[in-house]
């Protein structure tokens, strides 16, 4: 008879989150649970964790809390896309304030939390992030996302360039909290940067705990003799370097 595989681990993503890297440590640290990658829409992460769709996601934020466990895992630097020839391609950054002659486009599943739109009201809101780059192909306006979408819709015939002062994309891992499983507890580890040894998920269990010290079988605990004390070593405390940034022009 054949053994029964192990359920999979199921991770959801949003756009332009690659979770690759934190996969490959998954199946090098517990290849008996295979991990399932599943892609879900930005507007779609949060009731995925909730339904059950998957075990845990890592999504763009703000989102409700309420019983959800998230991880802030970074924040992502925003960027204007442009064509190629456009003038803000000379530049190195800019600010909102240099878009306010631009037609910006605002797709309907824009992650930016912006309090008011910068630049001037395009004809329509595209549908979605892709198709206003498209948009953006077409020189009908410029659109502002996260660094990560950028890329992932790259034309060869588009550029773009961080704008300083917009809104930011922050990415979490987010999972239920009453489902905080030992396997999600192995992926927090993994996404924490643990190392095996000090990940807090499972545990071989056919190993024994360790005994308290002056307890371990075969040993006695060290008597102390004489009343010297064992000298300690202080290290010299490296000072942090610091690195400013300065804003460049071509």
């Amino acid at each position: 008879m054949s053994e029964k595989s192990a359920p999979a681990f199921r991770l959801g993503y949003v756009p332009g989150v690659t979770p690759g890297k934190w996969a490959r440590v998954w199946a090098e640290r517990i290849p008996d649970v295979p991990l399932e990658l599943v892609p879900v829409a930005a507007a779609a992460g949060e009731s995925a964790v909730r339904d059950g769709t998957v075990d845990a996601a890592v999504l763009r934020l703000p989102l409700p809390r309420e019983g959800l466990s998230v991880i802030n895992l970074y924040t992502e630097t925003s960027v204007v896309v442009v064509p190629e020839e456009h003038a803000v391609a000379a530049v190195e950054e800019l600010d909102v304030a240099d878009l306010a002659e631009e037609t910006v486009l605002h797709p309907r599943d824009d992650v930016l939390d912006w309090a008011h739109l910068p630049g001037q009201e395009a004809f329509e809101r595209p549908a979605t992030t892709e198709t206003a780059v498209s948009y953006v192909a077409s020189e009908v306006g410029v659109l502002v996302v996260p660094q990560s979408l950028a890329r992932l819709y790259h034309r060869r015939d588009l550029t773009y360039r961080p704008v300083t002062d917009a809104p930011q994309s922050q990415v979490g891992l987010v999972w239920l909290s009453e489902r905080t499983t030992e396997l999600v507890e192995e992926f927090v580890g993994i996404v924490r940067g643990r190392t095996a040894n000090s990940s807090r998920g499972r545990q071989d269990e056919s190993q024994p705990k360790q005994k308290r010290r002056g307890e371990r079988q075969g040993s006695q605990p060290k008597k102390v003799v004489g009343d010297k004390k064992p000298k300690t070593r202080r290290g010299n405390a490296g000072r942090p370097k610091s690195a400013g940034r300065a804003r460049r022009r071509r």
